[in-house]
């Protein structure tokens, strides 16, 4: 039988809505430095992310919108200079976005403060400590992601 404090089990869970809450907070925070929408920054998120070429009808989809509302979204951000457009690797008739290095560039700027605050908080750990993060980390967006999966 589990002997744990259940003061603290609530208090993983209350920690864990926070820096859920907290992530939503920083892609309203980066929208607002780099001047364009949440909804840009979570497509230009996924662009940087994605392990595999994103047109506008997946970027729709993993965004929850329409095709049509993603090519306006794409056409806003490559007007930006945000994303540009490339024949997919595989299927010259398909197209692919791509996030531009300036974007990259601008994200990393308004991000660098966050980072440097995170590595500060994980040089504070001992290695045992980094590693019992590091897997609860992964188990906890494992989860999430299990959780937030469409087809699951």
């Amino acid at each position: 039988m589990d002997e744990r404090d259940p003061d603290i089990a609530m208090d993983i869970s209350r920690s864990l809505r926070d820096l859920l809450q907290a992530g939503r907070g920083v892609q309203a925070t980066l929208a607002r430095r780099l001047g364009v929408g949440v909804t840009d920054v979570q497509a230009v998120s996924h662009l940087v992310e994605s392990t595999e070429p994103l047109g506008t009808v997946e970027l729709g989809n993993r965004l929850g919108i329409r095709s049509a509302s993603a090519t306006v979204l794409a056409d806003r951000l490559e007007a930006a200079g945000h994303l540009s457009r490339h024949s997919h690797p595989d299927d010259r008739r398909r197209v692919v976005l791509r996030p531009t290095d300036s974007a990259r560039a601008e994200v990393r700027a308004a991000l660098a403060p966050l980072l440097v605050s995170l590595a500060d908080v994980v040089a504070g750990l001992d290695d045992e400590q980094a590693v019992v993060v590091r897997d609860f980390l992964r188990d906890a967006t494992r989860a999430i992601g299990d959780f937030t999966d469409p087809t699951g």
